[in-house]
């Protein structure tokens, strides 16, 4: 690489630091390098970001919430075409394969990627394409695509290289018949069969995806029941739905082989059973991104998964060296990594917190039906001895879900009931991610602003989805005595 093409400090419109080449360089481009990139850039220090692949993102936006998501969307339109009497008078239904329905996600990839590149240009952020390890506290070395190296500094270093599919040695990932979440968008043939192993959020998305297209599913899980973090009448709700819809669900199994052939793939479970199929998803945790870091060289350590520990600041052990995203571990979502991103930030410009992550994170699932909760489940509330009465609203009583033949699922509030304080919200079935920022937002209120009352008391556009708050509301408030 010639030294015209090698990154050169922009110090325009910022204050040059005479000891090192930048104020701040940022590894990894996911949502919690954007976070903290922007952030700093906003307040005129001078800024690097370092992405190893081809294109800004991260694995959110190239392996992980967006094509999975937008594989989702396209499943669940094909599904709501085959199952709405409108369209299905013919008796005929459609179908595509698996790579037919990348070429949707695969759009949205691009159209994201160029505009999260956008973000960088606009704030003078210099993209460094390159793979990045520690020298020393200050120092990076990057690996440039053809080969070469060069040295870069900075006063503050953030860690934002995300997480990657955990892949045990004993399973064989070249054989062409078995997958990880990342690899599964290369997926070339349309299989009639799959085996899931890994019943948490990402394994339970896919095989949603998989069985809407046809495909016959195992989804074996290691768990005695299905996304055990959930509330348990929600988690209940999905194995049902899963099931009715043709998946084979076999909690409490753990893989003694996992052997592929030409002709597919059989899993051996420690039990004795025996599954085969076409190919296998393995989606059984992840690996924080630190190996090629070179750590050691900075007396910083990683933990068995890969992740770095932080403190409330999100500063690591070492002064000047910051961590966020999925390389840090919980929660582990998008949007969290984002915020942490511009919390860690804050904290390096100012040096002092200014804001924190919320302590009640919502959830987005993007099964089929999908789900969404903000708040304690009833098994929590219960642990801690707290009262708490239900609100419920099933959707197929409301009018908008019966025009959009939308009516599985439905609406649950746990309130106090002595003060109303809404406790936790738990939504099952269509725009559930959407639907439980409504009560979010009231959740968030301090004092009396938070009940359970303000649902009924205010107006609702009908028919709406929303309504199903006013509904839920009125259902618990009746339960009172």
């Amino acid at each position: 690489m010639s030294d015209k093409d090698k990154p050169q400090k922009n110090t325009e419109e910022t204050t040059p630091n005479p000891t090192f080449d930048y104020d701040a360089i940022v590894i990894g481009t996911g949502p919690g390098g954007e976070g903290a990139a922007m952030g700093l850039a906003k307040t005129g220090k001078s800024v690097a970001v370092v992405e190893r692949h081809s294109a800004v993102g991260g694995g959110c936006t190239h392996w992980g919430t967006i094509p999975s998501k937008a594989l989702r969307q396209s499943v669940s339109q094909l599904i709501h075409f085959n199952t709405n009497p409108l369209f299905s008078e013919s008796g005929r239904e459609k179908h595509f394969t698996f790579p037919q329905i990348l070429k949707h996600a695969e759009g949205v990839i691009r159209q994201q990627t160029r505009l999260r590149a956008g973000f960088y240009d606009r704030n003078r952020v210099q993209l460094i394409k390159g793979e990045a390890s520690f020298v020393d506290k200050h120092t990076l070395c990057i690996t440039y695509p053809d080969g070469s190296t060069q040295n870069i500094t900075a006063q503050t270093i953030v860690i934002a290289t995300g997480s990657r599919p955990y892949r045990p040695t004993d399973v064989d990932f070249t054989s062409g018949r078995v997958y990880d979440s990342d690899t599964i968008l290369s997926l070339k043939h349309d299989p009639r069969s799959i085996i899931i192993y890994g019943a948490g959020v990402i394994g339970s998305e896919y095989a949603s995806i998989f069985r809407g297209l046809g495909v016959k599913v195992d989804l074996i899980n290691t768990r005695e029941r299905l996304l055990s973090f959930l509330d348990n009448e929600v988690s209940d709700a999905l194995s049902y739905h899963l099931t009715n819809s043709g998946t084979v669900i076999r909690n409490g199994e753990e893989y003694e082989s996992i052997k592929a052939s030409n002709d597919g793939v059989i899993l051996h479970t420690k039990s004795g059973k025996r599954f085969k199929a076409d190919c296998l998803l393995f989606a059984n945790g992840r690996t924080g991104n630190t190996d090629k870091l070179n750590l050691s060289a900075i007396g910083l350590k990683a933990d068995g998964r890969g992740q770095v520990k932080v403190d409330e600041n999100y500063r690591t052990a070492i002064d000047n060296i910051y961590a966020v995203g999925d390389v840090i571990g919980y929660p582990s979502l998008a949007s969290a990594a984002y915020d942490q991103g511009r919390i860690a930030a804050n904290y390096i410009v100012s040096g002092e917190v200014q804001s924190k992550l919320i302590a009640d994170i919502p959830t987005g699932i993007y099964t089929i039906p999908e789900i969404s909760s903000v708040g304690k489940t009833e098994q929590e509330l219960t642990a801690a001895k707290i009262p708490y009465e239900v609100g419920k609203a099933q959707f197929k009583h409301l009018a908008r879900a019966q025009i959009a033949n939308s009516t599985i699922g439905g609406l649950k509030l746990l309130f106090h009931p002595d003060t109303k304080e809404i406790l936790g919200i738990h939504c099952f079935g269509t725009a559930a991610s959407e639907i439980v920022h409504i009560g979010q937002a009231i959740m968030q209120q301090q004092g009396p602003a938070n009940t359970v009352e303000y649902f009924v008391n205010t107006t609702f556009n009908y028919p709406t989805m929303a309504e199903a708050y006013r509904v839920a509301a009125l259902n618990g408030l009746n339960r009172l005595f």
